[in-house]
């Protein structure tokens, strides 16, 4: 697998996403695969047969794209971002002083939204290791490059992000993610009750930084990316609300762009407790 990565590296990035485009298309020969597709689509309100298909071809067009975006050169890589808005918002808050939250979903490349950041300024991505080794390798590989430092999520890795932010540098955090016991709360996101981290909240309370939304777009036809910064004005204390806000705003995102979401995570792995209901709401 990693010498199909190292081939992949070397192609057009048109032909990277026309290959990812059907490897997608095969996972729906999964039944497995298929089911976690359609249930996250029909749950977001935004199932169809052509949804469907567009959804897992964007997947595979995600899976494939780690190939150039980690193994080509990062000048390279950095090049393929062909437009950026909201850069000002990560400059004015540094001017702040007290350091950048960059909340980045599962939408678009996100990995390059990183690496392209870290590139300009220094950042702290917290990360999940992948199952894989090969994997796993293939990735610190790639991200660790520039001013980008990767951190696990356990303690060691929250004190790096607090110390990134302390610093007036900018920290990285998913916040579309499943969270582990005891690190999460109930939230509503994409029609369905989630348990999603409080973590990116916690922060943003001990350490006064500034939120940003982050969405690093792909162009059709494999033309490269724009990456969208936008202000999370007004975000407020309380973490339930802060939590509903931020979620409306990302699955705005999603609504608007349904082929570049990763389909194939399961946010909703979690059961609710019997009888128990989402705590954050849902008000944009």
């Amino acid at each position: 697998m990693t010498f199909l990565f190292n081939l992949l590296a070397r192609l057009p990035l048109s032909w990277v996403h026309g290959l990812g485009a059907l490897a997608g298309l095969a996972l729906l020969l999964s039944p497995r695969s298929r089911a976690v597709i359609a249930g996250n689509l029909r749950s977001a309100g935004l199932y169809s047969t052509r949804a469907l298909l567009r959804g897992a071809a964007g997947v595979g067009r995600g899976i494939l794209e780690m190939a150039p975006v980690w193994l080509q050169p990062v000048e390279r890589v950095r090049a393929l971002v062909r437009a950026c808005s909201g850069w000002e918002h990560i400059e004015a808050a540094l001017a702040r002083g007290r350091g950048v939250l960059l909340l980045t979903p599962h939408l678009g490349c996100s990995e390059l939204a990183g690496i392209y950041t870290a590139a300009r300024v220094p950042l702290t991505a917290l990360y999940r290791p992948p199952r894989q080794d090969w994997v796993h390798a293939l990735m610190k590989r790639g991200r660790e490059r520039g001013r980008l430092r990767t951190v696990p999520p356990a303690r060691a890795g929250v004190r790096a992000l607090l110390g990134a932010l302390k610093r007036n540098e900018v920290a990285f955090i998913l916040p579309d993610q499943a969270a582990g016991k005891g690190e999460g709360a109930w939230t509503h996101f994409l029609g369905r009750d989630a348990y999603m981290p409080t973590l990116p909240y916690r922060l943003l309370a001990s350490t006064g930084a500034t939120p940003l939304l982050c969405f690093c777009e792909r162009l059709p036809w494999g033309r490269g990316y724009r990456l969208r910064i936008e202000a999370l004005d007004g975000l407020p204390d309380d973490t339930a609300a802060a939590m509903g806000r931020v979620n409306a705003r990302i699955e705005a995102w999603i609504r608007r762009h349904p082929d570049q979401y990763l389909w194939t995570y399961r946010i909703h792995r979690r059961v609710p407790p019997a009888g128990g209901e989402a705590t954050a709401g849902s008000a944009a």
